[in-house]
């Protein structure tokens, strides 16, 4: 069975997201002052061969790990459509 899989990464809340305050200041600079904050990520669109959801979220989440995200500054989420 083909599985759709989404992994967001995001930078860990910890560290700075350079991308997302300059992104902050150009909305600002545009006169949009309610956003409070930004942060940018990646959306990683997989179409995974397995044969349960658990082994498609396993395959995803092994892929994460070794080479999708970086531990140390990102964190990932992953969802199985």
């Amino acid at each position: 069975m083909t599985f759709s899989v989404q992994v967001k990464v995001m930078p860990l809340k910890e560290l700075l997201d350079p991308q997302g305050k300059a992104v902050m200041s150009g909305l600002g600079n545009l006169g949009l002052q309610a956003i409070q904050d930004v942060r940018i990520g990646k959306n990683i669109a997989l179409q995974v061969e397995a044969a349960s959801i658990e082994e498609a979220t396993a395959i995803a989440r092994d892929a994460a790990k070794k080479l999708l995200a970086n531990p140390v500054m990102e964190q990932y989420e992953i969802i199985v459509n």
